[in-house]
């Protein structure tokens, strides 16, 4: 299968590093904002073409699937550039900054019947689908959620330290994760939504802080909290509080709520969730299927989003 990446920055690698482990697929192009930095990339990946134009790499003889890992704010327009050329495609999360755009990039995937995947890790994180499977079977019902994500991020850097181009956002990136997997490990939508947000930042205009509450249709509530001005532990912290146990996820670690470790390294083929994330999107490809966190699954996560958006105008 041959695949183009858009995107060599800090998520781009991890994709690269996912694919290096998955048999019968070939990264043939990479697609970046400069062509000396991008080609860096490519020669230590052995990708052999290299461009700054999406619709160049997608032309490239043979191409199957596009994975993008652009600035926000590019994702649904690129995703339709992609299904409109013929090419499968998984975009990173967030799918789009409006929930007009994500509808728009769901119509073209129903038109064209291509398989149109978002990048919601932490559907495929062992940890998480740990927890996934027990309520999936009924051993444990979700009472509460209770999230924390804290980044140290007061000018505009990257994951890797890096100055960014564009502007990220808690509501349309950050807690696209939280909702969309509330309602996932709910196993019910989301009935209602409110959020609040702190003083915007007086040069990148964007809040700095925020809290939001959900409650699914099942009973379950969530209690999420975001910010960019945490000096301390950093990350995205998942406490479950079930009928039947808590249990806290740090990533690709399970601890239950006496902090005893719970091993997760027999859920899935790899602990890497970005990994297990393409891996997914390559096998829907390949069996002509829906994929887990289709642009249709996750299209209620960018209604909310919308939804929580009006209320923090």
């Amino acid at each position: 299968m041959k695949v183009v990446l858009a995107g060599p920055g800090a998520f781009g690698i991890k994709h690269l590093d996912g694919i290096r482990n998955i048999d019968g697929v070939e990264v043939v192009s990479l697609v970046g904002r400069t062509l000396d930095k991008t080609r860096a990339v490519a020669d230590e990946y052995n990708i052999p073409h290299v461009t700054t134009d999406l619709a160049e790499a997608l032309s490239q003889p043979g191409v199957d699937a596009a994975i993008l890992c652009t600035p926000t704010q590019q994702h649904a327009a690129e995703a339709i550039q992609c299904m409109r050329a013929g090419v499968h495609v998984q975009a990173e999360i967030p799918l789009a900054d409006s929930f007009e755009e994500a509808r728009a990039v769901n119509q073209v995937q129903e038109e064209t019947g291509l398989v149109c995947m978002v990048g919601h890790t932490r559907r495929f994180n062992p940890s998480h689908q740990w927890v996934h499977q027990r309520m999936a079977s009924g051993e444990l019902n979700l009472q509460q959620m209770d999230v924390q994500t804290y980044f140290f991020r007061r000018k505009n850097m990257n994951a890797k330290g890096e100055p960014r181009s564009w502007t990220d956002h808690l509501l349309w990136h950050h807690a696209a994760h939280t909702v969309d997997l509330f309602a996932y490990q709910a196993g019910g939508e989301i009935v209602a939504a409110n959020a609040v947000q702190g003083p915007l930042h007086p040069e990148l205009g964007i809040a700095m802080d925020m809290s939001i509450q959900l409650k699914a249709s099942t009973g379950a509530i969530c209690t999420l909290s975001l910010s960019f001005n945490n000096d301390g532990p950093l990350g995205t912290f998942f406490r479950y509080i079930c009928d039947n146990g808590t249990f806290i996820a740090r990533y690709d670690d399970l601890v239950n709520g006496k902090e005893e470790p719970i091993d997760v390294s027999k859920v899935d083929v790899c602990m890497n969730g970005i990994e297990l994330q393409d891996r997914e999107f390559f096998a829907a490809i390949r069996e002509g299927r829906e994929p887990n966190s289709s642009v249709a699954q996750v299209l209620p996560c960018y209604r909310v989003l919308h939804e929580l958006e009006q209320q923090l105008v």
